[in-house]
């Protein structure tokens, strides 16, 4: 069964600049978003509804943080 990916860095419009330029608190470091990460993952595994909206935005912001995240659900996955 194909289930969809976590979302992935946005391309760089006009908007994401915007966006880049507005204050985003509370702030996520990627020490943070690393520690939170296995029970995020799990979640968006198990479709759980996710409730870390500073998760999501720091994984959509952060490509490192992202790819480490993919990989974990990729592995959960058993892809």
């Amino acid at each position: 069964m194909n289930q969809p990916p976590l979302p992935g860095p946005a391309a760089l419009d006009g908007s994401s600049v915007d966006a880049l330029l507005q204050d985003t608190t509370p702030w996520l470091s990627c020490e943070e978003c690393f520690e939170r990460m296995d029970a995020y993952v799990e979640a968006a595994v198990h479709r759980s509804p996710q409730q870390d909206e500073a998760m999501a935005t720091h994984l959509r912001a952060c490509a490192a943080c992202h790819e480490e995240a993919q990989s974990l659900v990729d592995l959960l996955r058993g892809l």
